[in-house]
C-alpha cells in the first residue's frame, strides 16, 4: 500500500551515524570506531549494581508514578538547582523522560506552535533539528564561527539578527554537539538579554553541560536576571554518567510549564524503564566526585587526537565528545571522506544535514569511544585518506 509521506516528515532526514555504525558491525573488522556518540568507559559501578536490584524488585517493575520516582525527581531537581543558581522542587519542577531526546521533543511539543521558529546553533546534531521540525517548529540557524586550529566561538552579531516575528524560543547545548563549541559567559548574557527582551522561550539541553576542559568554568543560564521563568532544563543519563543504555533523562522548568510537559509525556513514552531510574539517581548523586577523573580522561583523548591531527583545519572543542575537521579544503565532502577513511580501517560519519553553513564540508571523529593508545596513528590514517 502506497501512501503519501507526511508533510511534518518532509525535512526528517537520517543522521548518517546508523549506517556507518552498520559497515562496521557487519565488517569484521576492528575499524577505530569514531563514528556514534558511545563511550567505551564504564558507568559508576555502584549504579551498575543497583541497576542489577532493581531487576528483581517489584516496585521497579512498574509504570507508576507516570512522571517518574521519586527519588530521581528529587535527586535531579537539585542538581539542576545546583548548576543554576534557581531552586526547583522534585514533586513542583520535574519530569524523567524517557533519555534526553525524549525531553527535548515533549518540550518541544508542550511549548512550540506549528509555525514557529526555534533558534539553534550552527552545526547542532541533527536529531535536534529533527525534533524541531517534527514538533512544527522552523529551525533557525546561527553559527558558530570556524578558525582553524582554534575554538569555534557563538556569531553573537548573527544570534542578534536571527530574531524575527515568528521566533519563539532556543533550544541551545554547551558543549554543542557536534563541534564541542561553547558558550562562555557573555555568550549566555546575550542569550538572557535577548530572550528577555522578545518573550523567548529557552531550552537547555544539558547532556554535557560538566564535560568541559582546560579549567573552563560550567555555566546555566537559568540564574541570569529574567530567566528562570523562561528557561527549561533537559538532562540526560547518556553523556556526563556514561549510562548510554538505561535511557533516562530529566526535563526540569518553572511551575507554569509542567501541567502541559506532564500531559506531553503521558501520551508520548509515559516514563523510561522502571529498573533504570534509581540507579540514574546514584549515579547522578556520586557525580560530584565520579565526573572528574572522566572529563580527564576525555581531555586526554581529545588532546591526543589534536595532536595527531596537528596542521589540519580542526575545530578544537571546549568540551564534549566529538569534533570537526573540514575536508573541503582538500576537495572533498564529509561522505567522500568518510567512505575513504573506511579504507584506512576509520569509521567516522559525514556532517551533511548536521547545518547550513557547517554541514557536509566536515567530517566527525568522536573520541570518547576509543582509549589513547588506539587514537595514535589516527593521524597518519586521515593523512592517507586525504591523499597527503
Amino acid at each position: 500500500m502506497m501512501r503519501p509521506r507526511p508533510s511534518r516528515l518532509r525535512h526528517i532526514a537520517g543522521i548518517g551515524v546508523d549506517r556507518m555504525g552498520s559497515i562496521a558491525d557487519a565488517s569484521g573488522k576492528d575499524f577505530l570506531r569514531l563514528e556514534n556518540l558511545d563511550t567505551d568507559i564504564l558507568p559508576d559501578a555502584e549504579a551498575i549494581a543497583r541497576t542489577v536490584r532493581a531487576a528483581s524488585e517489584d516496585a521497579d517493575n512498574s509504570y507508576l508514578p507516570f512522571v517518574g520516582q521519586v527519588p530521581l525527581r528529587d535527586v535531579a531537581a537539585r542538581h539542576v538547582s545546583a548548576m543554576s543558581g534557581v531552586s526547583y522542587s522534585g514533586e513542583r519542577n520535574c519530569v524523567i523522560s524517557a533519555g534526553g531526546l525524549s525531553g527535548i521533543l515533549n518540550v518541544l511539543l508542550a511549548t512550540i506552535e506549528v509555525g514557529d521558529e526555534v533558534i539553534v546553533t550552527d552545526p547542532t546534531y541533527a536529531g535536534l533539528i529533527n525534533r524541531v521540525r517534527l514538533a512544527g517548529g522552523v529551525p533557525r540557524f546561527v553559527p558558530f564561527g570556524f578558525e582553524a586550529g582554534s575554538e569555534w566561538r557563538l556569531d553573537r552579531e548573527a544570534l542578534r539578527a536571527s530574531i524575527g516575528p515568528k521566533t519563539t524560543a532556543m533550544l541551545l547545548m554547551s558543549p554543542s554537539m557536534p563541534s564541542g563549541g561553547c558558550l562562555d559567559a557573555g555568550d549566555w548574557a546575550l542569550v538572557a538579554e535577548l530572550c528577555v527582551a522578545h518573550d523567548l522561550l529557552l531550552i537547555v539541553d544539558t547532556a554535557m553541560e560538566r564535560l568541559v576542559y582546560d579549567g573552563r568554568p560550567v555555566l546555566h543560564p537559568a540564574g541570569l536576571p529574567g530567566m528562570a521563568e523562561r528557561t527549561i532544563t533537559v538532562g540526560s543519563s547518556a553523556k556526563e554518567l556514561r549510562m548510554i543504555g538505561w535511557r533516562v533523562g530529566w526535563i526540569v522548568a518553572p511551575d507554569a510549564f509542567m501541567p502541559d510537559l506532564v500531559a506531553v509525556s503521558l501520551a508520548n513514552v509515559v516514563v523510561p524503564v522502571g529498573i533504570g531510574q534509581d540507579a540514574v539517581r546514584v549515579a547522578l548523586e556520586n557525580s560530584a566526585t565520579t565526573l572528574a577523573p572522566y572529563v580527564d580522561e576525555l581531555q586526554a583523548r581529545r588532546d591526543c587526537v589534536l595532536e595527531e591531527l596537528r596542521g589540519l583545519p580542526v575545530g578544537v572543542p571546549g568540551g564534549g565528545w566529538s569534533l570537526l575537521l573540514r575536508v573541503s579544503d582538500f576537495g572533498l565532502d564529509g561522505a567522500a571522506m568518510s567512505e575513504r577513511l573506511l579504507e584506512q580501517g576509520v569509521c567516522a560519519t559525514t556532517m551533511a544535514g548536521w547545518g547550513e553553513t557547517h554541514g557536509k564540508q566536515y567530517i566527525r571523529f568522536v573520541y570518547a569511544n576509543e582509549p589513547v593508545e588506539r587514537l595514535r596513528g589516527l593521524g597518519e590514517r586521515v593523512s592517507a585518506a586525504l591523499g597527503l
